[in-house]
């Protein structure tokens, strides 16, 4: 065997064993993004008839915390 047939031999296997690398990662990520929960849709709360409509829910309660200084 020649040096160009070697180096070529060396290269086909670092391409081959990069393309496995890259398929196995691939497979074993798509499990992960087919297992994802669908977000339920929640039908929204009726808007007041006097205005306002603001609640004081956990969200905004964790917002205010975050901006005390």
């Amino acid at each position: 065997m020649t040096q160009t047939t070697q180096k070529l031999s060396r290269r086909t296997l670092f391409a081959g064993a990069s393309t496995v690398g890259a398929i196995a990662v691939a497979t074993s990520l798509m499990p992960t993004v087919k297992g994802l929960a669908q977000p339920t849709a929640q039908t929204p709360k009726p808007a007041p008839e006097k205005g306002g409509g603001y609640t004081l829910s956990d969200h905004v309660k964790q917002y205010y915390k975050t901006t005390l200084v």
